[in-house]
């Protein structure tokens, strides 16, 4: 059983990907910093923390690129249709992770490349 303390670090850094999301959204590539920091000031103190804060990072690195690739893909059209499509999963996928590791459980972002392992 996870500690209160765990779930709440954990839920925190999957809920930085909603603020990753709005600040992307203004230009900014800040999705993964939220995570990354929280990984990085945790991952030797618990490893539930670590496990999700990793998880988190790969999922805003992954969905950044996909926001990239969306919004180049608007000069040939099929973007307008992307660009909004990756947000709302963004924002889904964020919020069932929060949850799900508030709750103590452990979340795996599907379609995300795991670049930290």
């Amino acid at each position: 059983m996870n500690t209160q303390d765990e779930r709440l670090w954990s839920m925190l850094a999957h809920l930085t990907a909603l603020i990753g999301l709005f600040f992307a959204s203004l230009g900014f590539l800040g999705g993964f910093i939220g995570p990354l920091i929280i990984w990085l000031l945790k991952k030797d103190q618990s490893r539930v923390i670590a496990e999700n804060a990793k998880e988190a990072l790969n999922f805003n690195i992954t969905f950044t690129i996909y926001s990239i690739i969306a919004s180049i893909l608007v000069f040939v059209l099929i973007g307008l249709l992307l660009v909004p499509l990756v947000n709302v999963v963004w924002i889904i996928l964020a919020i069932i992770a929060s949850v799900k590791s508030y709750q103590g459980q452990f979340f795996r972002y599907p379609l995300i490349f795991r670049f930290i392992k």
